[in-house]
């Protein structure tokens, strides 16, 4: 399947037509996560803690303000491989506190509360700030969010594509392009918009789905999406229930559980991470054909999968091109 871009030229183009933008005015304070933080001025430099503020600052023109990067799941964007090829990386996973700090930021833009927060692996949010360094998370990580249950949270709301177009807008306005955020927001939403009506049209009534991230060991339990993440989301929007009943991020739920609900169709997450076997989406399908159990689902049998990019199940600007391959998906299967 292919997840359609998106298009920075088409980005531009939208920029220069909107009119002008009231500048931001500083000093500017936003709540953010639970924490006020206030900016004098546009930072002049940024580190992201995380894939997803690394393709929104891309998205908004922003590359040239960002001096490091860090926790990778996969290629960056390819319209923007040229310009993160100049980028330091601090690290594919998780960076180290001093290696943030080194590079003197005047911003760090974080993903996950779980790198920078009140529990931190890379650093808590006062320690950054003892140093005089602002930090910003992405509210997809924390409205509606409980970051103190489970290890990667649990949902106490679904997630909202509001909250990555807030998470848009506030990083435009901290950096003084408020234009530029307006102008990505239109255009994902109009994607969006699009990637629904199609399949409403197909007139599902029935169909389920289960989306299958990774898994520490190719015979143990999967980490598959529950209740509240983004493709809990997508599976409402497009009239999908998802099988996996759990508030959890990505609970682990056994093969045998899933077998039982038979989902219509699975969803299984392609990535560049090594960090379990199971990583490799070519291994996912060797085992879903192959486990005594798991080929016998119909739609293993039917040949009811979707490959999606492993950061379009995350909270991210890439949730608009798994939204669209889904719903092409559908349309291409008999599910009436």
């Amino acid at each position: 399947m292919f997840i359609r871009p998106l298009t920075a030229a088409a980005l531009g183009a939208a920029w220069l037509a909107l009119p002008a933008q009231a500048e931001t005015q500083y000093p500017l304070t936003l709540a953010n996560c639970g924490v006020e933080v206030t900016f004098d001025a546009a930072p002049e430099s940024v580190v992201t803690v995380g894939q997803a503020a690394t393709e929104i600052l891309y998205s908004l023109g922003l590359g040239d303000k960002v001096v490091g990067t860090s926790v990778w799941f996969t290629e960056v964007l390819p319209e923007f491989a040229e310009l993160n090829a100049g980028v330091a990386r601090l690290a594919d996973n998780d960076p180290s506190f001093e290696s943030v700090v080194a590079k003197r930021p005047g911003l760090v833009a974080v993903q996950y509360e779980w790198h920078v927060g009140a529990q931190g692996i890379v650093a808590t949010r006062e320690q950054f700030a003892d140093l005089g360094i602002p930090t910003y998370t992405l509210p997809a990580d924390c409205v509606g969010k409980d970051n103190t249950a489970g290890s990667d949270g649990t949902r106490l709301e679904l997630y909202s594509m509001d909250s990555l177009y807030q998470g848009i807008s506030d990083l435009a306005q901290i950096f003084d392009v408020a234009g530029r955020g307006e102008a990505l927001v239109a255009d994902l939403k109009a994607r969006e918009a699009a990637a629904i009506e199609k399949a409403q049209g197909l007139g599902l009534k029935e169909a389920s789905a289960v989306f299958w991230f990774s898994s520490a060991e190719m015979d143990i339990d999967p980490y598959v999406a529950g209740q509240g993440g983004a493709p809990a989301y997508m599976m409402q929007a497009l009239g999908l229930r998802n099988v996996v009943d759990s508030n959890e991020e990505w609970p682990t739920v056994s093969w045998e559980t899933i077998a039982r609900a038979d989902p219509t169709v699975i969803v299984v997450a392609r990535m560049d991470r090594r960090r379990f076997e199971a990583d490799d989406v070519e291994r996912k399908l060797e085992f879903l054909r192959s486990d005594p159990v798991a080929s016998q689902m119909e739609a293993v049998k039917n040949d009811r999968i979707v490959i999606l990019d492993a950061h379009g199940m995350d909270p991210s600007i890439r949730n608009i091109g798994a939204l669209e391959t889904l719903s092409d998906a559908l349309a291409e299967f008999d599910l009436q």
